[in-house]
C-alpha cells in the first residue's frame, strides 16, 4: 500500500546566470520507482476535489454570497449547455483551441453541477460532450495547447463522473487520451514544450498530468512515463517567476500559465498526496504580490506584452491565498466578485470551479487593504511599479518595463511606462491584438527575429509604445534593457533603466529615468550619448486623452475634466508632435480613443544630451 513506500527525491542545484546575477534553482528529479505502485493513487474522484469534499463547498456557498453567485453562475451555464449541440472539430486558423477551451468549460461545469446537485441530466449531458470530442479525428497535436485543454476536459469528466459513465465511454476516453495526447507527447518534434519555460510548459504539462492521473489504474506504465516527464519539466517554467515573483509574459498569460500550473499541483496533491515539492519555489510563492500590483487604481491592469487591459477573474489567486494562509491576497478578486452583475467570467472562466475548490478551506473574511506600495524585479522582464494608495481611484500609479523584445510574447516596449493620476491613465499600453486577426491575413506573427514581420504590427513594434525610436530603426530584439536603480523616497519614486543594448546600432548609450515627485507628477530623463553620426530621436507617449500643442515645447492633455501639461527641455531644437495611432497596415486593428504625443530632435555626433520631459497636473 501507499503508506508503506517512501518517495525519494533528488534535488540537484543548477546555477543559472540571469541579468548578471547568479541564482540557485532547485530542479526536481525522481527515482525510477516513484510511480511503481498503483495502490498509492486515490480512488475516483481524485482530481482537485475528492469524494465528500462537496460538503465544504456547500457550506461555503451558504455563508458567502459571492461564492453563492459563482456557484449559481456555473449551474446556469451548465443548464445552457443542456440544450446546445455537442462541439465539433472546427479549426480557427491553425488552432482548435477555441473548441478545446469550450470543451473544458462545458465538461468541467457539467461535472461540477452533477457532483453538487446529483441531478443525472448533468452527467448524461457531460457524457455526450465527452463522446463527441473523443470521436474527433485528433485534438490538433501541431498546436499542443489544444491537446492539453482537451485532455484536461475529458480527464475531469472521466474522473468526476467515473461511476456514472458507461464502460464503453470509459474505454473511449482512455483510448482518446492514449492516442490523441500521450502518443504526440512522446514525439520530440511535437512535444517541445517539455523544454520550454513559458505558459506552454505549464498548460501542456497540466493537461497531460490530468490525463495520466485519470487513467492511471488502467494504464499505469504509460501514465507513469507521462507523470515523470512532466514533474521533471515543470520546474523550468517555475524558475521564470524568479527571483521575486514577476511573470515575464505579463498579466494575461499569468492567468493562463499560473492558473493551469496550480491546477496541476492541486491534482497531484489530491491524487497522490504530494506535489513533489513543486510548489516550494520562492519566486513562485511571491508571485501573488506581483499580481496585486499589476492592477492600477483605475481598475485597468498593467498590460505590457500580449495582454488585454481589463482584469479577468484569476482563480489561481485563491490557490495562493490558501497555500500561504493569506486571504488578503484576494483584495481585488473579492472586489470583482462583489461587483459582478452578470455571469461574465472572462478568459479564465473555464476554470471558475477552481475558485470554489481552492477557497473551501480558508476563511474568507473581508480582505484587508494591501500595504504594499512598491514592486520591482530584475528577472526576465525587469519591472518597477509604484502605487500611492489602494482606496481611491485618484491615487497615482507608475509602471516601467525593460527586457528583450524577442522574449516570449515580447513587444518592442523597453523603457515604456504606464502612468495614472487623478483617475486618468495618462500613458497607456495598447496591449494585445487578437492572433487570429493577424494570422488570417498572413502575418508571420511568431517570427521574432530582427527582420521578423511581428515587429510590423503596430501594437507590438515601437510605434505602439511610450518609448524612443532612434533613426527610425527597430529596437534590437536581443538587446536587454535592465533596471539599474530604483527610487523609493517620498520625493522620488521610480526606476532607471539602461536602454543602451536596445539602441546599440544607433547610439553609444541611452539611460532612461522614469519617476514621480512628491506631488506624483511624472518626470522622464533620457541621457543619450551619440556615436560618430548624428542621431534622430523620436520621443513618444501613447495616451487616451485629448491633446493640443500650446507652445514650442508644450502639449496640453485633457481627460474627464483633468489636465496635464507635457513640457520638454532639450539642448537641441525640437519639433512637437501629435500623431494618431492609426496604422497604414491592412492587418492592424484600429486603436480608437488614443493618440501619440511627443517630439523629434537631432542630436549631434559625439555628444551627450539630456532630454527632460515632465507631466505636471494643471488642476
Amino acid at each position: 500500500m501507499f503508506h508503506k513506500y517512501v518517495l525519494l527525491f533528488l534535488f540537484s542545484c543548477a546555477t543559472i546566470c540571469m541579468n548578471g546575477a547568479t541564482r540557485i534553482v532547485s530542479v526536481v528529479t525522481t527515482n525510477s520507482d516513484l510511480f511503481s505502485v498503483e495502490e498509492k493513487i486515490s480512488a475516483h474522484p481524485r482530481l482537485l476535489l475528492k469524494q465528500g469534499e462537496e460538503l465544504k463547498i456547500k457550506n461555503r456557498i451558504q455563508t458567502n454570497s459571492s461564492m453563492l453567485s459563482l456557484h449559481q453562475c456555473i449551474l446556469s451555464y451548465a443548464d445552457e449547455v443542456l440544450n446546445k449541440a455537442p462541439l465539433e472539430r472546427t479549426l480557427t486558423g491553425k488552432r482548435l483551441l477555441t473548441v478545446s477551451n469550450e470543451a473544458l468549460k462545458r465538461i468541467y461545469y457539467l461535472s461540477y453541477a452533477y457532483r453538487m446537485t446529483k441531478e443525472t441530466q448533468y452527467a448524461v449531458r457531460a457524457e455526450k460532450e465527452i463522446l463527441a470530442v473523443c470521436a474527433f479525428q485528433d485534438w490538433n497535436p501541431s498546436h499542443f495547447l489544444d491537446v492539453s485543454e482537451m485532455t484536461m476536459a475529458v480527464a475531469i469528466g472521466y474522473d468526476w463522473l467515473f461511476s456514472s459513465l458507461s464502460e464503453a465511454t470509459r474505454d473511449k476516453v482512455r483510448q482518446a487520451i492514449l492516442e490523441y495526447a500521450f502518443t504526440p507527447a512522446n514525439d520530440k518534434k511535437i512535444a517541445k514544450f517539455y523544454k520550454a519555460s513559458n505558459n506552454w510548459n505549464q498548460v501542456c504539462n497540466t493537461g497531460l498530468v490530468f490525463g495520466a492521473l485519470a487513467i492511471y489504474d488502467e494504464e499505469p506504465e504509460k501514465a507513469k512515463q507521462i507523470l515523470e516527464k512532466s514533474i521533471k519539466s515543470i520546474p523550468l517554467a517555475t524558475k521564470s517567476y524568479g527571483p521575486d515573483g514577476a511573470y515575464p509574459e505579463g498579466y494575461m498569460y499569468w492567468g493562463y500559465g499560473t492558473g493551469f500550473q496550480v491546477s496541476l499541483l492541486t491534482a497531484l496533491e489530491t491524487a497522490l498526496g504530494t506535489d513533489f515539492q513543486l510548489s516550494k519555489d520562492k519566486g513562485f510563492l511571491q508571485t501573488p504580490n506581483y499580481m496585486l500590483m499589476m492592477v492600477g487604481p483605475s481598475g485597468w491592469c498593467y498590460n505590457y506584452g500580449d495582454s488585454g487591459v481589463k482584469p479577468p477573474f484569476m482563480p489561481a489567486m485563491y490557490w495562493f491565498a490558501a497555500k500561504l494562509n493569506n486571504p488578503a491576497l484576494l483584495y481585488q478578486e473579492q472586489q470583482y466578485l462583489a461587483t459582478m452583475t452578470k455571469c461574465n467570467t472572462g478568459p479564465n472562466g473555464r476554470l471558475l470551479p477552481n475558485i470554489l475548490i481552492f477557497s473551501k478551506d480558508i476563511e474568507l473574511k473581508e480582505a484587508k487593504t494591501p500595504q504594499i506600495q512598491f514592486y520591482s524585479t530584475k528577472g526576465d522582464k525587469p519591472l518597477f511599479i509604484y502605487r500611492s494608495g489602494w482606496n481611491d481611484k485618484n491615487d497615482a500609479y507608475l509602471g516601467v518595463v525593460g527586457g528583450r523584445a524577442n522574449a516570449s510574447h515580447g513587444h518592442m516596449d523597453a523603457g515604456s511606462f504606464v502612468y495614472e493620476k487623478n483617475g486618468v491613465r495618462w500613458s497607456l499600453d495598447l496591449g494585445l491584438q487578437s492572433y487570429s486577426s493577424l494570422e488570417s491575413k498572413g502575418v508571420a506573427l511568431w517570427n521574432n527575429k530582427q527582420d521578423g514581420q511581428r515587429w510590423d504590427v503596430f501594437r507590438i513594434g515601437p510605434k505602439g509604445h511610450s518609448t524612443l525610436t532612434i533613426n527610425g530603426e527597430r529596437h534590437l530584439v536581443a538587446g536587454e534593457a535592465k533596471i539599474t536603480k530604483t527610487f523609493k523616497t517620498k520625493d522620488c519614486k521610480g526606476a532607471e533603466l539602461d536602454l543602451s543594448p536596445v539602441f546599440a546600432n544607433s547610439v553609444r548609450q541611452v539611460i532612461r529615468k522614469v519617476s514621480l515627485d512628491a506631488k506624483n507628477d511624472l518626470s522622464i530623463i533620457d541621457k543619450i550619448k551619440t556615436k560618430e553620426k548624428d542621431a534622430r530621436v523620436a520621443w513618444q507617449m501613447v495616451t487616451p486623452n485629448d491633446a493640443k500643442i500650446v507652445g514650442p515645447n508644450q502639449i496640453e492633455l485633457t481627460k474627464d475634466g483633468q489636465k496635464m501639461l507635457l513640457t520638454v527641455s532639450a539642448p537641441t531644437a525640437i519639433e512637437m508632435k501629435i500623431e494618431t495611432t492609426t496604422s497604414e497596415n491592412s492587418f492592424d486593428e484600429e486603436n480608437p480613443g488614443s493618440l501619440r504625443v511627443g517630439f523629434e530632435t537631432n542630436l549631434p555626433a559625439h555628444t551627450t544630451s539630456e532630454l527632460i520631459i515632465k507631466l505636471t497636473s494643471q488642476n
